[in-house]
């Protein structure tokens, strides 16, 4: 499996901020971002990195150190900074995706209703300080929004998973939200569901970046 690096990528206006990436082994498809959970970029976030890497595209993590205090501004700001690197790595814009899971799976959602990326797709996610709730943005996507999310195996968590597909229904995009019965938010207690996510993932890519 592909190896990462980190770099301190410099703005013209001499801010920096930490990036992790790793590069396909062979021909280039394009560029993904990669949202980290609450705990910063974890072992969990370095292997996503490396997967996707795996799979033909040059992947990055900005490292974003506000955590569960995270803001709109701070994400969005870290992302147009990652956006920037990739850009300048000859990413063009619509060969750009996000992902993210957890806490990253949020993030992913706020970055597809305020930025314009080939495809989005969120794994899980919660609600988060300072960060406009889950339906207030899902028809608001203005990028190809995939949502995948466990339904920890009661009615409560159904029910919302079936209000954001509505609500993502919605959207001038297209958009899928896909429900997974009794799977948790992080989808660690069910290695069936975690694998077809995995798979989903890949063929969202696929489907919407070309």
């Amino acid at each position: 499996m592909t190896s990462t690096t980190t770099v301190d990528h410099q703005r013209t206006d001499g801010s920096t901020l930490r990036l992790t990436f790793a590069e396909p082994d062979g021909a280039l498809r394009g560029g993904l971002v990669v949202l980290h959970e609450g705990d910063g970029v974890t072992d969990g976030v370095l292997l996503l990195v490396k997967s996707l890497a795996g799979e033909g595209w040059l992947t990055v993590t900005p490292h974003i150190e506000s955590g569960e205090q995270l803001t709109q501004r701070d994400l969005l700001d870290a992302t147009d900074r990652t956006l920037e690197w990739l850009t300048d790595r000859g990413v063009e814009a619509d060969l750009r995706g996000v992902v993210g899971f957890d806490l990253g799976g949020t993030a992913a959602l706020v970055v597809a209703s305020h930025r314009k990326f080939g495809a989005a797709v969120s794994v899980g996610g919660q609600a988060v300080a300072e960060l406009p709730k889950l339906l207030e943005i899902a028809g608001r996507v203005t990028s190809p929004w995939l949502g995948m999310y466990g339904d920890a195996g009661d009615e409560a968590g159904e029910a919302q998973v079936e209000q954001l597909r509505e609500a993502a229904a919605s959207a001038k995009v297209a958009t899928n939200v896909v429900r997974y019965p009794g799977a948790n938010h992080r989808f660690d207690a069910d290695p069936g569901a975690a694998e077809e996510a995995w798979q989903r993932t890949l063929d969202w890519f696929d489907a919407h970046l070309r």
